[in-house]
């Protein structure tokens, strides 16, 4: 799990932002808006999980979420995924979250991760890895 933090904490650096303090996302609730880098924002977002969405077909679904207005794309972070074995990482194919977030930057897509450990989204025992079953006592 630590791992998995830790690789959601960097994806920051390896999309390749810029950290400079020109970069703001702010509320202006005076005039009922979001204010992104300084100016007016309309968050319009959709789902797309890369993990249910065979990586060949991510690009074409950036595009048609790019031409049907969306700006934003959210995504669970999949921790059964990418652990189903204690210790066992993958992030390849339909599991490379960085190429995946890469490629919407590539759309002007932002992304919106949402790493949980807890998903839901009609995974049972909520997107933890199966393996945590013996551990939960231990954990909690």
């Amino acid at each position: 799990m630590l791992t998995l933090i830790l690789l959601v904490l960097q994806l920051h650096s390896l999309t390749g932002y810029p950290l400079n303090n020109e970069r703001s996302f702010t509320i202006d609730y005076e005039h009922n808006t979001f204010l992104k880098d300084g100016k007016p924002f309309r968050y319009i977002s959709g789902s797309m999980h890369y993990f249910r969405t065979p990586h060949q077909l991510w690009e074409d679904r950036f595009y048609k979420a790019k031409m049907s207005g969306l700006n934003v794309i959210q995504t669970y972070v999949a921790w059964n995924m990418h652990e189903m074995f204690e210790n066992v990482y993958h992030f390849e194919n339909d599991l490379d979250i960085v190429s995946y977030i890469r490629l919407a930057q590539q759309y002007n897509l932002m992304i919106l991760l949402r790493p949980g450990p807890y998903i839901d989204s009609e995974w049972e025992y909520g997107g933890f890895p199966y393996w945590m079953s013996s551990k939960v006592g231990k954990l909690i």
